[in-house]
């Protein structure tokens, strides 16, 4: 079973190294691979979309053809998907922000730097279900849920607000699981695969 990081821009490496901590502390057989071009896409089963801009990841993306192939995949049911942060806008159903269109692969809508600029950046503990202790959590200019659908279940929450949500397979996280050193988030992706 191989995972791959979408890599166009934002935190590739630390999604990276936590996946290869995460299949290593699960005995699994795999590789993660560094996802730059659309036939990249055909030698995974998981895909993270990492935290960065997303106006600059949905241009890159849609000129490469990444874009339309990760939608195809996905609907067909051949590759599951983790958005963090910036990876959250482009997954989601409606983003809010003309520049910036969602692929709809998950139904829920967001609204990008909802908490405010790189200043009004935050870290907290929040409970995740599934979880025995509190989680860290690392809020960069972070997107905002504003709806989720019937099929979403939401996995934690911040004032109130989903952070961590997934339709069963895939998953939506407006924070930045990558800098908490902690794998347990891309463990339970890892294990969403293996279902």
């Amino acid at each position: 079973m191989n995972f791959g990081v979408l890599d166009i821009q934002g935190d590739v490496s630390e999604h990276i190294s936590m996946l290869k901590m995460a299949i290593n502390k699960m005995h699994i057989d795999g590789k993660v691979l560094s996802i730059k071009t659309r036939e990249d896409l055909d030698k995974i089963s998981g895909i993270i979309i990492p935290g960065g801009e997303s106006t600059t990841l949905y241009n890159i993306s849609k000129r490469k053809g990444i874009y339309d192939r990760i939608i195809e995949l996905v609907n067909d049911g051949k590759l599951n998907v983790m958005g963090t942060c910036a990876g959250a806008i482009l997954i989601s159903k409606n983003t809010n922000d003309p520049k910036v269109i969602g692929m709809g692969l998950m139904d829920f809508d967001v609204y990008r730097n909802a908490y405010g600029r790189q200043y009004n950046s935050f870290e907290t503990y929040i409970d995740i279900e599934g979880m025995n202790e509190k989680y860290h959590a690392i809020f960069i200019r972070a997107p905002k849920i504003s709806r989720v659908g019937n099929n979403i279940k939401v996995l934690g929450t911040y004032n109130n607000d989903p952070v961590i949500i997934t339709d069963g397979k895939n998953m939506a996280i407006t924070f930045h699981p990558e800098l908490s050193g902690n794998t347990k988030i891309h463990e339970f992706f890892i294990d969403k695969l293996r279902v």
